[in-house]
This record gives C-alpha cells, sequence and structure tokens, in this order.
C-alpha cells in the first residue's frame, strides 16, 4: 500500500510540474517521499523476483528526490533543494542526475567553488571504483560553471547543459536539462554500420517484444543496457541486429557494431581500441579522436549524446571490457551479446538465450532447404532439427548441407545423424562449423576447467550434481563447484536448479569428442569408477532404509572413501531416487556397457525395492536383464540367481507368467548348492506367487504353507517374504478366514519391524478379505487407511488393485459412481505401472458396475475387452469373470449363449477351485429351469 500510494502521488507530482502548478507539485512530491521510512521489506528475506521490485522501487524514489529538488530550485528554495541532494550523493556516490543538481543548486546560490568541488568529488569516485570519467553532463556542467565564473561580475550566472537542440533534464524525469549538443554542435548524419540483417530471421518474437518493451520503459530516464548470453550458435548476434533494426524507427541517427572478439586473450579488443573504431564509425575524424583514454571516453559519451543511436557490443568478454564503452545520457540503446554470463549495474543481470522451440526449429529449416522439402518429409524435418539440438547454427549448417544435395530427402540426412553417428561432421559448411564455434568458448578456459568439461561427456545420465561431477572428476565438493561455475557462465554448461546442471546434446558430443582424444582409457576408466562406486553408495543409503538387512546381505559393496561426496548430497530418501530414477536406469545400462559389471548388477538389485513400491516394473526389467548379463560375465552364481529372482517380480506384475516361472525356477537351481539359506529360500517361496498368478491355487497354498513350516531358515524376514503370498492365494480359494489370520500376522510382523511399506500392504489385503467377507463398511475404512498410508509415504505399489477392491465395496452399498471412479482409476493407474492382470480385473468390475447402473451394452464391451486382455496374458482367473460377466449380459436375450459362456466360466472356476464357481453353478441351473419351463 506504501509503493501504491508513492506511485499515485509521485505521478501527480509529475502532472502537476507539467502544468506549471509548482506548489502542488512540491506538496505532492513530499507527502509520497514522507511514505518512506527506511528500507522496504526490512528483514524479510527476498529472492529474485522481490529483490528486483525493491531495487525498481528504491530507484523510482531516487529520482523522485532529484525531481522534488529542481522543484525547490525553480521555487528558488536552493537551500532545500541543496539539503535533500547532499543525503542522496552521501549514500549513492556514483550517482551522476544528483551530482549534476547538486553542482547547479550550488551554483545558482553563488557558491562556485563548492559545485566544482562536488565534481571532482564524483570524478575522483568514479575513476577510482569503476574505471571511468564523469559523463558528458557533469562535464559540460563544469565547463560552464568555469566559464560563468571567468566572466566580470559572474555571480549567480544562468548555466546552460548542451543538449540535442529540445529541452531535455539533466536527471532523468526530473525536468532538469541533460547532456545533449549546444545549439552551436554540429548536426549529426545518419550512419549505419551494422552487419547485413537476417533476411529470414526465425522466431524468437517473444524475447524480441519483451526487450522492446523494457526499453521504453527505461529509455526516457536511462540509456537501455540489454545483455544477451547464451551458448555458441544460440543465435544472439541475429538477434541483436534484429533487434537494433526494430529500433531503427525510435534512434534513427546512428547504428554500429563492433565485435569485441571476447573469446579469447590473443585477439581481444581492448575498451581504447574499441572506442577508436566506435568514434570513427559516428564519423569522428582519426585526428581528432583523443590520445588519453579518459578523454576518449569523454569523447565518445558526447558524442552518443548528440544523437539517438543503438549500440551492439558483440562478443563481450566480461563487464570491464564494455563498462567505458558505455553511454551516460538516455539517448542510446546498448545490446552487449556473450558466451559468458555478465552483469551491469544498470541492466541488471544478462537475459539467456536458450535453444529454439521444436516448432521455430523447423520453420529454421524450411527457410534454408525450402518449404516444400519440409511439407514432404514433415517427420524427418523434426528428426532432422532434434538431432541439432535445436540450435540455430547447427540447423543453418544441416539445412545448408541439405540445399547444395538437392538428390538428398530430410530422411536421409536424419539417418545420417541418428543415435550411433557423429552428428557433428554433418553440421559444416565451408569455414563454418558448430565444433568452431564450440571450440571458441572452450579454448580460454583454464586447464583445469577443461578437464571437467571433458570428463562430463562420460556421465551416463542427462542431469549430473556437483557432487557427482567431484566423484567423476576426482575433485573436493569446492573445487567440482567452481569448475561448473565457470563453464556455466561460459554457457557450456546449462544450470537448472543450482543443484543439476545439463549438457546440450550436440555440447555433449563436443566433450566426448575431446575426452576420448585427450585423455587416457585409463583416466577415463577411473573416472567412471569414482563415480559408479559414489552412486552405489548413495543408493544403497536408501535401499538400507527401504530393506533394513536384506540389501547388505546381497550386495557387498565396499566403500570407496568418498564420504565427503557422500555426505554432500544430504540425507537421501525415497524422494531422491525418484528424481534421479531416470539417470540412475541408464547409468545401470551405461556400466554393463563399459564393462563395470559388478557396478551394474549391485545398482540394479539396489534400486529393485524402490522401484517396486512406486510400480516401475519396466524399470525393474530394463535394469535387471543389464544385470542378469553382466552377472553372467563376472561368473558370480549368487549375483545370477538374485538378478533372476528379482527380474521374475517384475514378470509377475506385468503379466509374464512364463517369464517368471521360467527365472524363478533358474534361481532355485542357480542357489541350490549354495551355503546361503536365507536367499534359497526366499526363491522358494516367490514360487507360490507364481503358482497363485497362474491359476494353481493349490499349488501355491501347499508351498506356502510348506515354506511356512521351514519358517526358521527365514529368521525374521519371513514375515514379509511368506506370508502376504499365502494369503492371497488362500483368499483366491475363499478360505477367507485362514487368509485373514495370515494377513493379520503379516500386519503384525510389519508393525514389530516398523516397516510402512509391509504395513499398508498387510491393511490393503484385510481390506480385501473383509470385503469378500460381506463386511463392506469395515472394509472400506481399512482400505482408505491404506491409501492415506501409501499418500504419506509415496509407496505406490498396488494401489490400482486396493482402488479396484475400494469400487466393490462401494458398488455393494450402492455408491455406483464413486465406484464406477474407483475402477477407472484402476484402470489408469494399472496401465501406468504396466500391471495387465491388474488391468483385467479392473475391467471386469468396470463391467458389473456398469450393469447395476443398467448399462448393459457399455458394461458389455467392457467385458469384452477383459477378455481378449486376460486370454492374450494367460490369467485364467480373469478370463472366467469376463465370461461370467458376458454370460449376463446374454440371460435375456440369448439364453443359449448365455449358458455356453456360463459352462467356459464354470470350467476354469472348477479347475481352480475359486468361490466364483458356485455362482456359476447357480446361473446354470437358473438356465436349465427357464429352458424346461
Amino acid at each position: 500500500m506504501d509503493v501504491f500510494r508513492f506511485e499515485l502521488e509521485r505521478n501527480a507530482g509529475r502532472e502537476a510540474l507539467t502544468a506549471g502548478h509548482l506548489d502542488r507539485a512540491r506538496e505532492l512530491l513530499e507527502r509520497a517521499l514522507a511514505r518512506w521510512q527506511g528500507p522496504m521489506l526490512a528483514g524479510v528475506p527476498l529472492g529474485p523476483v522481490l529483490t528486483s521490485r525493491t531495487v525498481a522501487a528504491e530507484e523510482e524514489r531516487l529520482l523522485t528526490v532529484e525531481l522534488l529538488a529542481d522543484v525547490q530550485l525553480r521555487s528558488g528554495r536552493d537551500d532545500l533543494a541543496i539539503s535533500l541532494l547532499r543525503e542522496v550523493v552521501a549514500r549513492h556516490p556514483l550517482r551522476e542526475p544528483t551530482h549534476v543538481l547538486l553542482m547547479r543548486a550550488l551554483h545558482e546560490r553563488g557558491d562556485n567553488a563548492e559545485a566544482l568541488a562536488v565534481y571532482e568529488e564524483i570524478r575522483t569516485t568514479l575513476t577510482t571504483e569503476l574505471g571511468v570519467g564523469p559523463g558528458g553532463n557533469l562535464e559540460e556542467l563544469r565547463r560552464s560553471i568555469i566559464t560563468a565564473m571567468s566572466r566580470p561580475g559572474s555571480g549567480r550566472a544562468a548555466v546552460r547543459v548542451a543538449g540535442t537542440g529540445r529541452a531535455r533534464s539533466v536527471a532523468a524525469g526530473a525536468g532538469v536539462p541533460v547532456g545533449a549538443a549546444s545549439e552551436e554542435a554540429d548536426p549529426v548524419s545518419p550512419v549505419d554500420h551494422l552487419p547485413r540483417a537476417v533476411t529470414d530471421f526465425v522466431g524468437r518474437e517473444d524475447v524480441v517484444l519483451r526487450l522492446l518493451a523494457e526499453t521504453r520503459r527505461v529509455e526516457e530516464r536511462v540509456p537501455a543496457v540489454h545483455i544477451i548470453d547464451g551458448m555458441a550458435g544460440s543465435g544472439k548476434t541475429a538477434l541483436a541486429v534484429h533487434l537494433a533494426r526494430r529500433l531503427s524507427d525510435r534512434y534513427p541517427d546512428a547504428a554500429l557494431f563492433i565485435d569485441l572478439c571476447g573469446h579469447g586473450d590473443k585477439n581481444r579488443i581492448e575498451p581504447a581500441a574499441a572506442l577508436f573504431t566506435l568514434l570513427r564509425q559516428l564519423g569522428v575524424p582519426a585526428d581528432r579522436v583523443p590520445v588519453e583514454f579518459d578523454d576518449r571516453v569523454e569523447l565518445w559519451r558526447q558524442e552518443l549524446a548528440r544523437r539517438r543511436t543503438v549500440v551492439i557490443l558483440d562478443n563481450a568478454a566480461s563487464s570491464e571490457q564494455i563498462m567505458p564503452l558505455l553511454p551516460a545520457e538516455p539517448t542510446t540503446v546498448v545490446v552487449v551479446t556473450s558466451r559468458r554470463r555478465l552483469s551491469h549495474p544498470d541492466a541488471g543481470p544478462s537475459r539467456t538465450l536458450p535453444v529454439m522451440s521444436p516448432q521455430e526449429s523447423v520453420d529454421l529449416l524450411r527457410v534454408s532447404v525450402g518449404r516444400d522439402r519440409v511439407e514432404a518429409e514433415p517427420e524427418a524435418a523434426a528428426e532432422v532439427v532434434r538431432r541439432c539440438g535445436y540450435l540455430p547454427l547447427a540447423i543453418r549448417l544441416a539445412g545448408a548441407r541439405l540445399a547444395h544435395r538437392r538428390g538428398w530427402r530430410l530422411a536421409d540426412l536424419a539417418g545420417q545423424m541418428a543415435d550411433d553417428a557423429p552428428v557433428l561432421r554433418h553440421l559444416a559448411q565451408e569455414e563454418s562449423t558448430v565444433t568452431g564455434a564450440f571450440a571458441a568458448s572452450y579454448e580460454p578456459l583454464p586447464s583445469s576447467t577443461k578437464r571437467v568439461f571433458r570428463f562430463l561427456g562420460l556421465y551416463p545420465g542427462s542431469r549430473f550434481s556437483t557432487p557427482a561431477v567431484a566423484a567423476l572428476t576426482g575433485l573436493t565438493i569446492e573445487e567440482a563447484r567452481a569448475a561448473l561455475d565457470d563453464l556455466v557462465d561460459s554457457n557450456l554448461v546449462e544450470d537448472l536448479d543450482s543443484t543439476r546442471y545439463r549438457l546440450h546434446d550436440l555440447m555433449r558430443q563436443y566433450s566426448i569428442d575431446l575426452c576420448s582424444g585427450t585423455d587416457s582409457s585409463h583416466d577415463r576408466r577411473r573416472g567412471l569408477t569414482r563415480l559408479f562406486d559414489f552412486t552405489l553408495e548413495v543408493v544403497l543409503k536408501v535401499a538400507d532404509l527401504l530393506e533394513p538387512g536384506v540389501i547388505r546381505s546381497q550386495v557387498t559393496h565396499i566403500a570407496s572413501g568418498q564420504l565427503e561426496l557422500v555426505e554432500a548430497v544430504g540425507e537421501p530418501t525415497a524422494d531422491w531416487l525418484e528424481a534421479e530414477r531416470t539417470d540412475l536406469v541408464t547409468m545401470v545400462l551405461s556400466a554393463h556397457e563399459s564393462g563395470f559389471h559388478r557396478h551394474c548388477w549391485q545398482l540394479a538389485r539396489a534400486l529393485w525395492r524402490f522401484c517396486y513400491i512406486r510400480g516401475y516394473f519396466e524399470d525393474i526389467i530394463l535394469t535387471h536383464r543389464h544385470g542378469l548379463e553382466a552377472a553372467e560375465a563376472t561368473g558370480d552364481v549368487d549375483a545370477l540367481a538374485l538378478m533372476n529372482n528379482y527380474l521374475a517380480s517384475a514378470y509377475v506384475r506385468t503379466g509374464n507368467k512364463q517369464g517368471a516361472l521360467d527365472h524363478l525356477t533358474r534361481s532355485v537351481e542357480l542357489s541350490r548348492d549354495s551355503p546361503d539359506v536365507l536367499n534359497p529360500a526366499r526363491y522358494r517361496a516367490n514360487l507360490a506367487a507364481v503358482y497363485w498368478w497362474s491359476g494353481h491355487l493349490s499349488e501355491s497354498v501347499k508351498l506356502g504353507f510348506e515354506c511356512l513350516r521351514d519358517y526358521k531358515v527365514y529368521g525374521n524376514v519371513g514375515g514379509s517374504i511368506l506370508l502376504p503370498n499365502l494369503g492371497l492365494a488362500l483368499t483366491a480359494l475363499g478360505r477367507y478366514e485362514e487368509a485373514l489370520r495370515v494377513h493379520r500376522l503379516h500386519l503384525w510382523w510389519a508393525r514389530t519391524n516398523s516397516d510402512e511399506f509391509h504395513t499398508l500392504n498387510a491393511l490393503s489385503h484385510i481390506g480385501a478379505v473383509r470385503l469378500r467377507m460381506g463386511d463392506l463398511p469395515q472394509a472400506i475404512r481399512i482400505l482408505l487407511a491404506s491409501l492415506a498410508l501409501r499418500d504419506r509415504t509415496g509407496h505406490r505399489y498396488a494401489e490400482a488393485e486396493v482402488r479396484n477392491d475400494l469400487g466393490i465395496a462401494y458398488r455393494g452399498l450402492g455408491r455406483l459412481v464413486e465406484a464406477q471412479q474407483e475402477h477407472e482409476l484402476a484402470r489408469n493407474l494399472s496401465i501406468g505401472s504396466g500391471e495387465r492382470h491388474v488391468e483385467a480385473a479392473a475391467l471386469n468390475e468396470l463391467g458389473r458396475t456398469l450393469l447395476a447402473q443398467g448399462r448393459s451394452g457399455e458394461a458389455f464391451e467392457v467385458h469384452q475387452e477383459a477378455l481378449r486382455l486376460a486370454t492374450r496374458i494367460a490369467h485364467p482367473h480373469e478370463q472366467g469373470r469376463a465370461l461370467a460377466g458376458l454370460a449376463e449380459h446374454f440371460v435375456r436375450t440369448d439364453p443359449a449363449e448365455a449358458r455356453r459362456h456360463w459352462e467356459r466360466a464354470l470350467a476354469i472356476f472348477r479347475r481352480m477351485g475359486v468361490p466364483e464357481r458356485f455362482e456359476a453353478e447357480r446361473r446354470l441351473a437358473e438356465l436349465a429351469d427357464q429352458r424346461r419351463s
């Protein structure tokens, strides 16, 4: 509210001043400034948005002080103006407009000596702090005061500051004349030294519009300075030239361009040489360009003050290089481009130019190769620009390659740029290459930072953290962070969120090429060893939380001595694994391909529990297939048995019955002679789950009880291994009281061991039994508790089955809309996790709910879909239930067809021994009675 009211009163004061009402303007401006009682948001932690807002508000306050001082001067209140201005210059010793006003006020009071002392004070400060001289306004005012002092009878002589021929203010927006050319100044002639504009400039419209808007926002007060950085080839220069052309109507007097060659130390243009070139572009004769650097800066700023000019400072190396080249008056727009992130106090941080969007990239390719060729092969065009990483330079070079080969199709180039091909060699045209552009950013780096960049190409994932980079390169955390900061500043690496970084695809290939050509295979392998050791140690810390006692008995990893790096990750959690999952899966595959076989299978095993409870069964299959091959390569029999067992767990959940049976059988065979008794017992117990899923329920129960009798073999972990599978098989057979006892034992074990995963699992199983026993309210309460625990812990395992059971309970209570929602959600969840047997169950229950709603046609289609799916995955139970659902559809329309479906369902149910056989027998008897009657 303070800022809002301040702005209203300040604007009203300006309007009053424009209308000539000095007293009213002074009253409003004083009231506005009185609202400032200290720093904005004092004591409040500020992020980037609030920081920029407070900076902008503080700037407006200073402009208002200057405006009020001008009003005081116009009203003859010199002393009041001086006191206001001295307070500002004391706090802002580099603020030139305030010093101009203060000098003017002192001069009008007749204190010329003090006015010149103010000039000397700021000149010394500017030279010492920034290495630049005073701006044109200060210099002209100083000369005017000296001239006035030399006149006979000089006293309160009027001082005039040169302008462009129009009345301008010294303090931008404050109504005081600013540095522009005097009436005696030479007239300016328009000049244009911009490079030839890209005639087919594509995209970037949102960036251009933001820069134009920013220019208009500040141009009446201060020079507009825009700093654009970005990786090599991102189109910074083309954007700068395009922006300059768009500004030509507002800045018609001059358009200047200089390449500062900031990529390396050898050819870098020093500020003095840059000023000479720019002054010559403005038409200043060579013999008039001062030799002294300060005089050259002063002349440059005076010349800019006479014109409305756009200046492009291309390829800047540093803020120090551009500082002397910046104007002092709001008559100039400066656009700075750089491959490094620069910062200027008047412009703020630089704006990073990203790569193009996919659509912009295709549009750019269309410009190079022709609309017809792109529209004839849209998919190939999209693939070419994707292979170019949406980098403008790469796209133009690829387009040029196609343009000179009219017989090529876009698909030909896309094929040559496939994953296993060196893409960079296709991105060259005469002396212009993507590699050359990248090299200009890479070569100036310190040797230690270069090495970090080369090793980043070895990193298997798409995103890397500082500890991971430290492990890969053998550096400390501080050294790795410093190198990454340098690479980010050079736009060779992208900073995602200050904790994660990424390489552009083409930059990654450049890094790989450099590493393979510079670093020995021994050094590369040693770096990967450190990385895989570090990653495995972090993942094992999370696995210890998810599988306490179990994981360390199967994965015996020797610590690599990188404790500092592991601790830098923080306290690893399942959420950390969630964020890193994609890269960790990639790392398992990469470890196998790179010959790190032990790391491969151990990392796959360490990730298993997390992937299982989150429902990432395809990840388990992918990682454990590679882990299986890695274990075979090492000849480690125990590792082979482990990989087979845990691969089978995912096959069970995704419906590959035969695959699960084959791998579990292989685990049992491999561990037959093992001195370890626990793992072989675990593999044998897991066979019970495969038997249950395959429809061999009696065999599953028999094996489950046999294992339970050997409970001592399993020790404490037996509760998690034996009880759930046995209880599920008993439930399927309709032996509900026994199943309830087994699942309650499972819950007791989980609570005793503080195991949240097994707690929520046991609750869902108990709820399923209660549901089938007809205790619907109690079943709903237990199932909802299980879901609540899943929400709290993030464990998504078997959520689809719980949702499906909840829908059954709602249907039993007549809450059909809620039931339908739960079945549909269960189906979507099962599709997402790849659990096809759960999807079949959800379809069957959805069909029954639709039938209960009177939507028999839709129910029939859903049961047909369930039958097709259950048949495809060879799931007999859901096949029988789908047949029963279809039979109900035919009861009234085609009794013979209904009887045929019931008979097929009954055959399945009898073979399995499930309770549904009684319902099938009853329905067939009813159909027989109807037929006889």
